[in-house]
């Protein structure tokens, strides 16, 4: 049986593979920074920082990641509204955070990141953070009107979700010169 389900699994890998090379290459950067700083994977600061402005920012991101074990803690088993808030505050708080850095440009490139950021039992939840995180004050009024027309209607009303976790974790990868590469 545990055959038959690895065909399935590498498809779904090969699927969320092709999802993330359809995103803009500044926002595919910004989602491996952010799972590097949010998932404790090397030295976020020393990759990622080109200036002193994406060092203060890598800066207030893990000031603000800080709070991700917590947030996954608070993920519910149910969808009822009783836990609404102990999870949507920080989550809508967390998702204005990286809508304002202004990399995250669609609703799928948000679900991409939060999906493995917190995990898959977040996807009901996403739906309502990222469309309260998109409507803030904060954002650009152009940006507030691109990041909402990025939701589908299939997303915004999904009757279910899947618990399947993520594969695909895009990390970096350094450039090899061909030239040194063994015959």
């Amino acid at each position: 049986m545990s055959g038959r389900t690895r065909p399935a699994e590498g498809a779904m890998t090969l699927a969320e593979m092709k999802e993330f090379a359809s995103f803009a290459a500044s926002t595919q950067r910004y989602i491996r920074r952010s799972l590097d700083v949010g998932l404790d994977r090397d030295d976020a600061m020393a990759r990622w920082s080109r200036d002193v402005v994406e060092s203060a920012s890598i800066r207030a991101q893990a000031q603000h990641y800080r709070r991700l074990p917590e947030l996954r803690a608070l993920v519910p088993d149910d969808s009822g509204l009783d836990v609404a808030e102990r999870l949507l505050a920080p989550l809508v708080t967390l998702t204005a955070f990286d809508l304002g850095q202004g990399r995250i440009t669609s609703f799928s490139a948000y679900r991409f990141l939060y999906e493995r950021l917190v995990g898959a039992e977040v996807r009901p939840w996403l739906p309502s953070a990222f469309c309260a995180g998109a409507a803030l004050p904060h954002l650009h009024p152009e940006l507030r009107r691109k990041l909402l027309q990025s939701i589908s209607e299939a997303a915004a009303t999904a009757s279910g979700w899947s618990s399947r976790q993520p594969a695909f974790f895009p990390y970096w990868v350094e450039k090899v010169d061909p030239a040194a590469l063994p015959n």
